[in-house]
């Protein structure tokens, strides 16, 4: 078991969304953590997806402490996610808890959860940006794009995203000051087919790769 997994712990949080909850991994060695990545989860699922799991392992051997973070309709075992304006409620009231250890704080969440750090990352104060299978648009309507949010994080960003992925292949993706990273065959949720020759793991090792070469330049 890493070290990361021994000191795993949850924190319940009261947000004017309701309780939502942090899965905290810290940083395998806390005197030499550098930031900490709080990232939640989609419309569709909670914190133990592919991507996030596999952030969760990698990170914490380089100085990552990472915060998983659960919404309140989550923490409430409802099915369907709330509007936009409460998801963003729920993160704001996390946020003093995210911050206490006084690291920077790099924002992010895999679709849903990546627009919402995009939204709010300059009003809080994010250090930078991590958007997993950021959802440009709904599948099939790319003239519904959802680019303003992305463009509009104000920090740095990087864009992780399945070159298959339904709600926007990178090469959708409008220019603009961000960085993108794709995950050949990937879905929305990073599955890849086995025609495609690459594993699961494999697929897995790119996006941890990526993520854990960018948080390296952040100043």
């Amino acid at each position: 078991m890493s070290t990361a997994e021994t000191g795993r712990r949850a924190e319940t949080v009261d947000t004017e969304a309701g309780p939502a909850r942090i899965t905290w991994l810290p940083a395998e060695n806390a005197k030499n953590a550098r930031l900490v990545l709080a990232v939640s989860h989609g419309a569709g699922g909670g914190i133990e997806t592919r991507d996030l799991r596999a952030l969760a392992a990698a990170l914490p051997a380089h100085g990552v402490t990472v915060a998983l973070v659960e919404q309140p309709w989550r923490v409430a075992g409802k099915k369907l996610a709330p509007a936009p304006k409460t998801l963003d409620a729920g993160w704001r009231g996390l946020w003093p808890a995210l911050t206490a250890a006084g690291l920077p704080v790099v924002a992010g969440g895999r679709s849903a959860g990546a627009r919402v750090a995009c939204r709010t990352a300059a009003e809080l104060g994010a250090h930078a940006v991590l958007a997993l299978s950021f959802p440009l648009h709904p599948p099939g309507k790319p003239e519904k794009s959802r680019k303003d949010e992305l463009l509009g994080s104000g920090v740095p960003t990087l864009v992780v995203q399945g070159g298959n992925d339904p709600f926007g292949r990178p090469a959708e993706f409008p220019p603009g000051k961000y960085e993108i990273t794709e995950v050949p065959y990937g879905d929305h949720g990073f599955a890849v087919p086995k025609r495609s020759g690459l594993t699961e793991d494999q697929a897995m090792e790119i996006l941890t790769a990526a993520v854990t070469a960018w948080l390296s330049t952040l100043a």
